[in-house]
């Protein structure tokens, strides 16, 4: 009879794997990967039957949790801009004080291994961000681009925000005004005063 799964266990495994992944790339071996969560090799594969399942939940869990951090507790009633503010200092934070999770979504995003159903849980996962964006461009110079495109923009300028951060944390706060700023202009093309 097989012995129950823990869900304490799954969850090191997670943990382990991140960072694994993040210090030694997605070649790191699955042996790696348990002695970090403190589990043999043949129990890291009752809890993933394959390396790629365990590649897929990873990346599931590290978005889900980057985009519902993005949106907690997003001001309802705010006009876009300060939502969209908000979506972004909490997600600059989120980099920030993971860079482990951070760096491990990086490989992951690069992985041939992350399925067609992986990457649509996240899609869900995003589409508050997607909303958020969607409504924000309406009139805007990116009203017309397709949206997966915007993604993909604001995307590579938070991450380029993101190392410049770390870089420089004395500067961190001054550099994500500034890149919230560009991002802003880039999303509604208007500028404002700076946000406090």
């Amino acid at each position: 009879m097989a012995r129950p799964r823990s869900q304490d266990r799954r969850n090191a495994i997670l943990s382990a794997a991140t960072r694994v992944i993040a210090a030694q790339g997605l070649g790191a071996p699955t042996a790696a990967i348990a002695k970090g969560a403190g589990v043999s090799n043949g129990s890291l594969f009752v809890y993933f039957d394959t390396k790629a399942a365990l590649l897929n939940e990873l990346y599931v869990v590290l978005k889900t949790e980057m985009a519902t951090t993005a949106l907690a507790g997003l001001p309802v009633e705010a006009a876009p801009r300060e939502q969209v503010h908000r979506m972004w200092s909490q997600w600059v934070h989120w980099a920030t004080t993971a860079p482990d999770k951070r760096r491990a979504l990086a490989q992951l995003q690069m992985s041939d291994d992350i399925t067609e159903q992986s990457h649509q849980t996240v899609s869900a996962a995003f589409r508050g961000i997607a909303d958020l964006l969607e409504r924000s461009r309406a009139n805007g110079p990116m009203q017309d681009a397709p949206l997966g495109f915007l993604l993909t923009l604001t995307d590579a300028m938070a991450n380029a925000a993101i190392d410049t951060m770390i870089r420089e944390p004395d500067q961190a706060e001054s550099h994500s005004r500034v890149a919230f700023e560009a991002v802003w202009r880039v999303i509604a093309g208007s500028s404002m005063p700076a946000m406090a």
